[in-house]
């Protein structure tokens, strides 16, 4: 029988089941077109804080009432006449209503703590053996021995077993690293038949952001921007000293706790942020109710600053610190920093290749947003490439790079002046311990790539002393880097031009072998499906063998990146309706194209509706196997690529991931100006396919 559904399930309070059933919902939605989130038992079901995570994270085609089973006062109800089997009855319904509709239901169980006593079976069981759902078990290890871990798998095993249920996988989440280390040892000699992953303890999950603190005790926010609000508090420090004391015992992510009219301490937490020699505070919570004299919030007033956040409590200093110290951390769906440490963690536990053996996979010819999305990470995590970022003064990249190294993804190389790129870092609450960096002004590389750019350049006229000043720029220096095989793949734009970008990866790089032009496309992530454009920003007008290479080219980055490549040649035209020498060189490009590889689906010349509608292609192209059901775009000029994504994008909503650049010897991809900090972190896992691949496509 097919597995349809999964059932996350623990017996413990605070056991991270919410990382383990995230882990699996990105696995489920990189492989799948449509995942139902369930979960049969809420505590109250308006309110339910995994619902609200799935519902808005993953965007789930789904209303709150369909991913709610029965409140546990219902639960007590049916139990206190009697018909607990109508509580199984019920949901099984619901269960297989979800499997009927979705490809895929993800269930998320609730601990049996949280129900009455009066029920003595474990209704997660009972329900995961009736849908036939495959049971995944998440075991606590905070603060467990390894034996005692151990025994803990093997008993749940058993009870599993028993149960009837199909046991999928356990995960023993929350582990000491040398706990862990020895429990691997046990593990590797025993015979459990399901895959058992460990997951290790991570302190900054346990730990609240300045915002959860100011929501839990009903804080006024006087300074500090939403991203500001994310910071995380990793203790809480009450300044009772006088500065110069007070300062030797900050710590990195302090909540500072000081009454309103101690300002001196107040200045010199932010002050300690620009200082090179002392830690940067999470935030500064004022107790007490008093607001700062005037003049010194004064000084705050339009200033460049890093946002550390101000907050304002009624309560004294004491009874604040209580306070404090109770609020408990959450991961809600804008917790960027936490979800990409919590997937991270995940991603370097599991095995995916053997969960994929596990699930009959649901073939689907549409490649959804949340597809692409997610198969982005995990093939990237497949092949850890070394990616190189030139713009390290901003925001964004550094914002990224913490994502990307959160999450495990790629190494990630930036370059500028360490000192000055760290303490921007600090300041903006990021860590990025993980990266490396490169200063292009003083690099020991300099004179090497200075010396190499001179001999690929010389018959050009660039002499020594230029070559030596162009490869200290942070666009030639990173492109050398990726040309001399200290780096995979580089990403630039998001404050340097396109030209910047390209003309040195053209004059360095240059082209694989067979391929006589660099080509770009973009994926166009519409709310259904993820489509490709091509070449919507280099090539101006291509001719009928340069067009039949874009068409190829981009087949097989399609291929690349799981696409299945049905490649629509388009024009203003369909089939034989029209004439002229601009429909000529599509047909013309189109004969090349299938001639050089019949073995792709390409067709042309054909029109955007006949190519994208099946009721028009119906009535155009009745017999086309491309024709209403193209993932590639193939456009005859870059006029025609360039405003139409543009068109699309603006006026449909839709994500334009791109430029990406194809035909190149090795990854080199470029920025929009405008980009945010997701976009850069796609195309630096495009980049890193794209390296890790470039031999294959």
């Amino acid at each position: 029988m097919k597995i349809k559904s999964l059932y996350v399930s623990s017996h413990a309070v605070a056991s991270g089941k919410l990382v383990v059933t995230m882990g699996m919902m990105e696995f489920l939605k990189a492989r799948m077109g449509r995942v139902a989130f369930f979960k049969p038992f809420v505590v109250d079901g308006e309110r339910d804080n995994d619902v609200t995570f799935f519902l808005e994270r993953y965007g789930l085609d789904m209303v709150r009432t369909d991913m709610v089973g029965l409140s546990i006062q219902q639960v007590e109800r049916y139990a206190a006449e009697g018909r607990l089997n109508g509580v199984i009855e019920l949901l099984m319904e619901r269960v297989k209503t979800l499997e009927a509709a979705y490809d895929f239901v993800l269930i998320e169980g609730l601990q049996p703590e949280a129900f009455p006593d009066t029920i003595d079976s474990d209704l997660n069981l009972e329900l995961a053996r009736n849908t036939g759902a495959a049971f995944v078990d998440v075991i606590k290890g905070y603060k467990q021995e390894a034996n005692v871990i151990f025994d803990a798998i093997r008993i749940d095993h058993e009870r599993i077993a028993t149960s009837g249920c199909t046991h999928f996988a356990t995960f023993v989440n929350r582990l000491e690293t040398s706990v862990a280390e020895t429990l691997r040892t046990k593990l590797a000699a025993s015979d459990f038949p399901m895959p058992i992953y460990l997951l290790e303890e991570i302190p900054e999950l346990d730990m609240p952001t300045v915002g959860e603190v100011a929501e839990a005790l009903g804080c006024e926010r006087i300074r500090g921007e939403a991203e500001a609000m994310r910071r995380v508090v990793r203790g809480t420090r009450i300044a009772a000293m006088q500065l110069e004391h007070f300062l030797a015992y900050l710590e990195e992510g302090d909540l500072v706790l000081v009454p309103g009219d101690r300002p001196e301490i107040i200045l010199g937490a932010f002050m300690a942020a620009d200082s090179p020699h002392y830690p940067t505070v999470s935030g500064i919570l004022l107790t007490g109710g008093q607001r700062l004299p005037a003049s010194i919030a004064m000084l705050f007033e339009g200033a460049d600053h890093p946002a550390i956040p101000l907050l304002l409590h009624r309560e004294d200093t004491y009874r604040t610190a209580v306070r404090v110290e109770h609020v408990s951390a959450t991961i809600r769906p804008e917790s960027e920093r936490k979800i990409a440490l919590s997937m991270g963690l995940f991603n370097t536990a599991v095995d995916y290749d053997h969960l994929q053996r596990q699930i009959v996979q649901i073939d689907s010819l549409v490649m959804t947003p949340m597809m692409f999305q997610y198969s982005l990470f995990q093939k990237a995590q497949k092949q850890i490439q070394r990616i190189v970022l030139p713009e390290a003064e901003d925001e964004r990249v550094l914002r990224a790079a913490e994502v990307l190294l959160r999450r495990k993804a790629v190494s990630i190389i930036l370059l500028g002046q360490e000192e000055a790129v760290r303490r921007r870092a600090g300041a903006l609450g990021l860590d990025i311990s993980e990266v490396s960096i490169i200063d292009p002004e003083h690099s020991e590389l300099t004179d090497e790539f200075s010396e190499t750019f001179y001999r690929l350049r010389c018959d050009k006229g660039v002499p020594r002393d230029a070559a030596y000043d162009m490869v200290r720029s942070p666009s030639y220096f990173g492109t050398m880097m990726v040309q001399m095989g200290y780096a995979d793949g580089m990403v630039s734009g998001a404050i340097h031009t396109t030209q910047e970008t390209i003309r040195p990866a053209l004059q360095i790089i240059k082209t694989r072998p067979g391929i006589p032009i660099v080509s770009s496309l973009f994926f166009m992530s519409m709310s259904q499906q993820v489509l490709i454009y091509a070449d919507c920003a280099i090539n101006r007008d291509p001719d009928s063998e340069e067009l039949a290479t874009i068409a190829i080219t981009t087949a097989e980055t399609a291929k690349q990146f799981g696409f299945e490549p049905r490649v629509a040649m388009l024009s203003y035209s369909t089939g034989d309706s029209g004439k002229g020498e601009d429909v000529d060189k599509v047909i013309r490009a189109t004969a090349i194209a299938k001639e050089r590889r019949p073995d792709l689906l390409i067709e042309g010349p054909m029109q955007y509706d006949a190519a994208i509608d099946p009721d028009v292609a119906r009535t155009k192209l009745p017999d086309s196997q491309v024709a209403g059901r193209a993932t590639v775009f193939i456009f005859p000029d870059l006029n025609t690529g360039n405003n139409t994504y543009k068109a699309v994008q603006r006026s449909t909503g839709a994500l334009a991931v791109g430029p990406i650049l194809q035909g190149l010897n090795k990854p080199i991809n470029d920025l929009s100006r405008g980009c945010t900090v997701s976009d850069i972190v796609s195309t630096v896992l495009i980049t890193a396919i794209q390296a890790s691949g470039r031999g294959d496509a």
